[in-house]
């Protein structure tokens, strides 16, 4: 190898140092100790840039991409993200404050990283500025909820606090929907323009104090009726209907 060829080799080979740094991010401890997180895929990094999102790196070439990549298929490009400073704000200075004029979304418990990013998918879709999680639903800064969204991680604000604190310190007659089987049938349901959507953990619902706090419980009806069908269905796919619900009807 001639000394040209040698010496850009080394200055393009990343350092074990940073190697170590990003794959600490794929844990939350990693995550919070540093404010990074990773997003993978030309159109998850353009949409964070567009978005305004601060870039602490960004890897393209392709060697240093196979050693960083959480993917088993790395998409050509992993950028190496700063947190929004609304998640600094929230941390350091105070609780989320639900907006009252807007249709947001909530999530108990949400567990499974596909299904949050999907969740946060489909809020953009709709229009959904904001989602509400529980301390025990995912992190979406993970790199599985990341790529799962697609890059509507940029267009969504995820926040992380009390729920049922939050869901007391709504305006009084402010509505609350939740998904129950002992709701009513979404579709002869008044719904209103603005109001907050509690979606629920993929086996157990909405938890029993969060439910204490829902204002109008909503179900979403089997067809045809009395037929024998799935118990459930996935939480993803239910946020999807009821968003799809309200914005037909306002």
């Amino acid at each position: 190898m001639a000394f040209v060829d040698t010496f850009l080799y080394f200055c393009n080979v990343i350092s074990k140092n940073r190697i170590k740094l990003i794959k600490s991010l794929a844990t939350k401890k990693g995550r919070l100790k540093t404010g990074l997180f990773v997003a993978e895929g030309p159109k998850v990094v353009d949409d964070l840039q567009a978005a305004g999102f601060t870039a602490d790196e960004i890897i393209d070439d392709d060697a240093d991409v196979r050693q960083v990549s959480f993917l088993q298929h790395p998409q050509g490009v992993v950028g190496i993200f700063r947190f929004p400073n609304y998640v600094a704000e929230e941390d350091t200075e105070c609780a989320p404050v639900v907006d009252s004029s807007k249709l947001s979304l909530a999530l108990d418990g949400v567990q499974d990283p596909g299904n949050v990013g999907t969740i946060i998918r489909i809020a953009d879709w709709f229009g959904i500025e904001d989602i509400y999680c529980s301390h025990t639903t995912a992190d979406c800064w993970s790199p599985k909820v990341i790529q799962a969204t697609m890059g509507s991680i940029a267009r969504v604000r995820v926040h992380y606090t009390d729920l049922p604190e939050l869901l007391r310190a709504l305006p009084k007659g402010f509505p609350v929907y939740g998904t129950s089987l002992g709701g009513n049938d979404i579709y002869s349901t008044d719904l209103a323009a603005a109001g907050l959507i509690v979606m629920g953990n993929e086996g157990n619902g909405i938890s029993a104090e969060v439910m204490g706090l829902v204002s109008k419980p909503l179900l979403i009806p089997n067809y045809p009726k009395g037929r024998a069908t799935a118990d459930s269905l996935n939480v993803a796919i239910a946020t999807a209907i009821v968003c799809a619900e309200f914005r037909r009807r306002n």
